[in-house]
This record gives structure tokens, sequence and C-alpha cells, in this order.
């Protein structure tokens, strides 16, 4: 499993790689610069937003900060059961503890334009959910459980065999739902230029 550490250090990598400073990356994703300082030094769980707004900056897929070994053929996880896991707050600014365990379905695929996961939601405690947006689109099937998407003004509640389909450019929150866990299968892509 990439480790908070793993994570920042691929950054710097990218951020060397490409002679992007701090601050540039901070400005050009529009990502806090004490967010992005902690994800570098690997002190926080950061949630998908930021991560996702960092790749944008830096013209690599989410993927690129959880993959291992890349391999050009089909990649196979049976039954759900991908051993690569990322564990991610649900919101962008509450980085203290992790939500949401995320379960790539695609890390090592190369050159792929998607990412799949299985994403298991703890009890959801909060009573005010941040939305957060970023490019691309992301599908949602809910596996067990229920969740609640808010969508810009809108709030959906999803249960067992439920979809959503929407831009994730529109401000967004998705958790679980009635004082339950709740397990979907998530599509999301992101645009890299």
């Amino acid at each position: 499993m990439p480790n908070k550490n793993k994570i920042g250090e691929k950054i710097k990598t990218l951020m060397e790689v490409r002679n992007v400073s701090l601050e540039e990356l901070a400005n050009d994703s529009d990502v806090n610069i004490e967010l992005v300082e902690k994800i570098l030094n690997g002190e926080i769980i950061p949630s998908l937003t930021p991560l996702t707004k960092i790749a944008r900056v830096l013209g690599v897929r989410i993927g690129t900060f959880i993959d291992d070994d890349e391999q050009t053929g089909p990649l196979v996880v049976r039954k759900g059961k991908s051993d690569k896991v990322v564990y991610f707050s649900g919101d962008e600014n509450k980085t203290e503890n992790s939500n949401l365990e995320f379960y790539s379905l695609a890390a090592g695929k190369s050159d792929r334009n998607m990412e799949p996961f299985i994403i298991d939601f703890k009890v959801d405690a909060e009573e005010s959910h941040e939305l957060s947006s970023h490019e691309g689109e992301e599908f949602l099937y809910v596996l067990e459980g229920t969740i609640e998407v808010i969508y810009g003004q809108n709030n959906y509640v999803l249960e067992t065999g439920d979809s959503i389909y929407y831009d994730s450019i529109v401000s967004h929150h998705v958790h679980s739902s009635n004082d339950e866990t709740a397990k979907i299968l998530a599509v999301i892509y992101t645009p890299v230029d």
C-alpha cells in the first residue's frame, strides 16, 4: 500500500523533473501551500481533491501517486480484492483521520485514462460537509449500504444498486448515510493535458 510518505516523495520527484516550485504547485493547483507542504512531508492523509488538482498541474494521472510497477497488458483484480489500498480523508481541510479506504482496481496499469476504485466509507459523524470540485467526471455505483451525494445545491441519497454519474467540476461531497458503513464502485476520470 502506498503510504503518505511515498505519495509525497512521488510528488517531490515530479516537481523536480518538471522544475515546479512549491509555490508554483500551490498557486497553480489552488491548494493551500501549508496543505501541499504537509502532503510532501507525509504528515497528513490528504483527500482526493487536492491530489487530483496537484496531479493535473504536474501533468499526470492521480494513479501515478499510488502506482508501483506499471504494466502494459491487462490488469486483473480478483473479486474486488485489490491489495492497493489508499486511505483518504473525506474532506480537503480535515486531514487528521481517514474516513475512506480506496482500493485501486487499476494500480500498475500504464497509460490508463480512468481510475476505478472500490471505496469503503466509515460511518460519517460529520454534521456538515465541505464541498470540493476538480476537473473531470465521476461514476459511482453503490455496492452496499447507503450514501449521500451533495452535488451543487442538490442532495441525492443512493442505496444498494443505485448509481450516479456527474461532472466533478461542480462542487460535491460523497459520504455514508444513515449512520451506516457503505461500499461503492467509483470510476474517476480526470483529463491530463
